[in-house]
């Protein structure tokens, strides 16, 4: 009998048999809320009411932090607003403010500690901080519904992202808007990541890339960044349905990128490049859609084995700058990609030109490795290399060429939803060597 009561305890929880539940306590403004932290019990919930609540504050036990509408947590301008440090804690519904500037101490509105796993950040404000959300080891831990806004007065380089991962296998960062600041989401060394249905505006990269693996990039919607997304030394990642608008230097960036789906994206309107792809190896590009930016793909720097079929290139002023010496053909399967530049027939009607597409000749190359020679590209010399290449098809170089072209894109993406590029601050221009901040 004293062994069946001694596993009914158990079962019960370590509060059974003392008489204590999970209790709600309500914190006014001017009331310490760290001395109320402190003598909360595991499971409790902590009820800011409506007004200002002195931070910083450490929660050091697995408690609820949930704010009334508003409620708000101010920092005093040093160190982080909010520390977690314990398992499974919430904090939901709060704005916070007020964090200190150290980029090395990690001075953020929340910062979750590697000491805690599963935190859930959900449904607040964060305002005016150096970094939004930072979790420095959290596993398992989620960020989800917040508005993140960063700090506007300080250089690229002295400020903070809105998300910061480090080392947390499983985090989760859903559906977020996120503008201001360096970067929105910047992971470093992690795994199983996704990141989701977030929309980031008025920042460096949208969502930056590094040592990451295995892990998810879908429906997240960049506009008037620098870069949307910049994916670098990741391997097997799946990028999906993102959509990125007028971004400055390149809706995507692929960067020793490897192994990876890259599926239905949508990137228009870039200012320099919709793709850059660089020393990225066996990648499936599937599907997406480049409109209107001076290059529409980049590949250079030894890119190989990466499969480019159902693709839609429209109207980019130089469709593809391909930096290398070898013949890649553009099609899987006997399927390739939609060009808006290719005056092309189907006489046999099966969707499919009937001649292979080549979105590169001699004077382009040239074009590319000395662009004074854009002077002659009207001269009679130019226009006789272009005519004797067209009939002596051995004179071309190495290159992409589509063997398959599609006479139709493989779908059309809706209109962009975001803020129209006036209502952010324009971008200045900069030397290649300043782009980065």
């Amino acid at each position: 009998m004293r062994a069946l009561f001694v596993a009914g305890i158990a079962a019960l929880g370590p509060n059974a048999g003392t008489g204590a539940r999970a209790a709600e306590q309500r914190v006014e403004p001017g009331e310490s809320l760290q001395a109320l932290v402190d003598a909360a019990r595991p499971g409790d919930t902590i009820r800011l009411a409506a007004g200002r609540h002195a931070g910083p504050v450490r929660v050091d036990r697995t408690i609820a932090l949930v704010g009334e509408a508003g409620a708000v947590l101010a920092g005093t301008g040093v160190g982080s607003v909010l520390t977690i440090a314990a398992d499974d804690v919430r904090v939901e519904g709060i704005e916070i403010t007020g964090s200190g500037r150290d980029l090395p101490a990690m001075d953020s509105a929340v910062l979750v500690t590697r000491q805690a796993k599963r935190a859930l950040v959900r449904g607040n404000r964060l305002v005016g901080n150096l970094f939004g959300v930072y979790l420095h080891g959290a596993a398992g831990s989620m960020v989800e519904g917040n508005e993140i806004v960063g700090r506007s007065d300080l250089r690229l380089s002295e400020a903070g992202n809105g998300v910061s991962i480090w080392n947390a296998p499983g985090a989760q960062v859903i559906g977020n808007t996120i503008r201001g600041g360096r970067d929105g989401i910047f992971v470093k060394t992690s795994r199983d990541n996704v990141f989701a249905g977030n929309t980031f505006t008025q920042l460096r990269f949208a969502i930056h890339y590094m040592y990451t693996h295995d892990s998810r990039i879908v429906g997240n919607r960049s506009r008037g960044n620098h870069v949307g997304w910049a994916i670098m030394y990741s391997d097997r990642l799946e990028i999906r349905d993102n959509v990125s608008d007028d971004d400055r230097d390149h809706g995507l960036l692929l960067n020793s990128t490897n192994r990876s789906e890259i599926v239905g994206n949508v990137v228009r309107n870039g200012r320099e490049k919709c793709v850059f792809v660089y020393n990225a190896t066996r990648n499936d590009l599937r599907d997406n859609w480049f409109e209107g930016c001076p290059i529409g793909i980049h590949f250079t720097a030894g890119s190989d084995g990466n499969t480019m079929t159902g693709n839609a290139f429209v109207a980019n002023r130089v469709q593809v700058k391909y930096v290398g010496t070898r013949f890649i053909d553009w099609a899987h399967d006997g399927r390739g990609n939609y060009w808006s530049d290719n005056p092309a027939f189907d006489l046999d009607g099966d969707g499919i030109a009937d001649r292979p597409y080549r979105p590169n000749d001699v004077m382009d190359e040239v074009l590319w490795t000395l662009p004074a020679a854009k002077a002659l590209l009207n001269s009679p010399a130019v226009q006789m290399v272009r005519w004797a290449q067209a009939r002596f098809p051995a004179l071309y170089p190495g290159g992409v060429f589509d063997s398959a072209p599609l006479m139709r894109p493989p779908r059309v993406p809706p209109p962009t939803s975001l803020p129209a590029p006036s209502s952010r601050p324009a971008f200045p221009r900069s030397s290649p060597g300043g782009k980065r901040g």
